[in-house]
């Protein structure tokens, strides 16, 4: 159990990186280079927030989300099928408990690619880099 936690949690922290504009190599990107580029791409990602078109919550987010609702609902279960047999405490704690590893497991599925930000997110970073001469071929 111990190493199912701690394989869904690296799986959860490396999820947290949201996906990043991936650059064509026009012109713009040649004269000023990777280094240049990346600083645009982060200096329009921060103009994005501060404009109210944040990334959003993400898949790790999401995943925490419904691993509280596969709990509750894992629980209920639990302490009704515990009730019929005499341990409705112990039916709801088993019930908790397989409800969270089953969506962790679901979600650890998920969690492997980038989480993708909010269309508002997008769509305003590559505004903003194609009036700096960017073109943006992609999300990863």
């Amino acid at each position: 159990m111990k190493i199912l936690a701690i394989v869904l949690v690296a799986a959860a922290l490396s999820a947290c990186a949201p996906a990043k504009p991936v650059l064509y190599g026009n012109e713009k990107f040649q004269q000023v280079g990777s280094t240049q580029a990346a600083s645009d791409v982060a200096e329009c990602e921060a103009l994005a927030n501060r404009a109210g078109a944040t990334p959003g919550q993400g898949k790790a987010g999401h995943a925490a989300q419904n691993a509280g609702i596969s709990a509750l609902s894992g629980a209920a279960g639990g302490a009704v099928g515990g009730a019929i047999w005499g341990s409705p405490g112990i039916g709801a704690a088993a019930g908790a408990t397989s409800g969270v590893v089953w969506s962790l497991v679901a979600s650890a599925i998920d969690l492997a690619s980038p989480s993708q930000p909010s269309p508002a997110h997008v769509g305003y970073v590559n505004m903003c880099l194609s009036e700096r001469g960017y073109q943006v071929a992609g999300w990863n």
